[in-house]
């Protein structure tokens, strides 16, 4: 098989399943509570990832970079987690897979002011776009009628874009994608065993189809995608050629939440999202200086 199939397949399979989780987690909603969900689905993650770990042969974290390894996972996973639940039981498949594909261009944006990395002015005119979109999405149903859970949902692609940044620096100082993402994911399960009792508690009750969503979660989108994620980044020419695969991501959130779920979203969401998905690509193409 050729390189740029390889590459190519395990992209899409990385956004097949990120996408999945969309609708999945709303299906989980209706049983689990959001932090108990969280707790589930990211220490299930985390065991899956240190058995990959381990058969790849990562290296154990210096003891001088574990506070960073736990803030990464407060943000990445811990707040992520419980935002992201919190917010899209009020939300379509396909509106929350719209706002968090907004986080590449918030981290520009924070890049920009924190890092003096460059943003060209057709890269200003495309967030500035994304903001539309996303205004767009808020007030579809009237300036007093805002869902709740884009608010949340907002959130968490606002923590996920710090992950990034702490993404940025683990990696400067020699840590691999793998490792990076194994360790944060353990410190954000570890932070989030607050909730354990009831985490394990609502797992022991589960009907054996919410106990094995709640399996899949967290080992595939969780787990299994990242690992993708980060094969196909290490294989590619270049970083577009995977992170490209990132815009397809709501279009299937949306087949899926329409199959599974029903789902219809409407037309402020068909409206607005084009609006943002056009300005992601856009950015991405032409927005940032060489």
């Amino acid at each position: 098989m050729k390189q740029n199939t390889k590459v190519s397949i395990l992209a899409f399979l990385t956004v097949f399943l990120w996408a999945s989780a969309f609708p999945l987690t709303k299906v989980a909603m209706t049983y689990y509570t959001p932090n108990a969900l969280g707790f589930l689905r990211c220490t299930i993650a985390a065991v899956f990832l240190l058995i990959i770990g381990k058969s790849n042969h990562i290296r154990p974290p210096q003891k001088k970079d574990l506070p960073w390894f736990f803030l990464s996972g407060c943000l990445g996973f811990t707040l992520y987690m419980i935002t992201f639940n919190i917010g899209i039981q009020t939300l379509t498949s396909a509106t929350a897979s719209i706002i968090i594909a907004t986080t590449p261009i918030m981290t520009a944006v924070v890049a920009s002011i924190f890092f003096r990395e460059k943003i060209n002015r057709l890269g200003w005119f495309t967030i500035l776009l994304a903001f539309v979109g996303v205004l767009i999405l808020l007030l579809w149903e009237g300036m007093f009628s805002v869902n709740i859970g884009l608010i949340w949902t907002l959130c968490a692609a606002t923590v996920f874009c710090g992950y990034n940044f702490l993404n940025r620096k683990l990696s400067s100082v020699g840590y691999t994608a793998l490792e990076i993402v194994t360790y944060s994911m353990c410190c954000g399960a570890i932070l989030l065993a607050i909730f354990a009792p009831q985490g394990v508690v609502q797992l022991m009750t589960a009907q054996p189809k919410y106990l094995l969503l709640v399996i899949y979660l967290g080992a595939f989108p969780s787990a299994m995608a990242y690992f993708f994620w980060g094969k196909a980044l290490s294989l590619a020419d270049k970083t577009n050629d995977v992170t490209n695969f990132m815009f397809v991501t709501p279009l299937l959130s949306t087949v899926m939440g329409f199959m599974l779920l029903n789902e219809i979203p409407n037309m402020g969401t068909f409206i607005g999202g084009i609006i943002i998905i056009v300005s992601i690509i856009l950015f991405n193409l032409k927005g940032k200086e060489a």
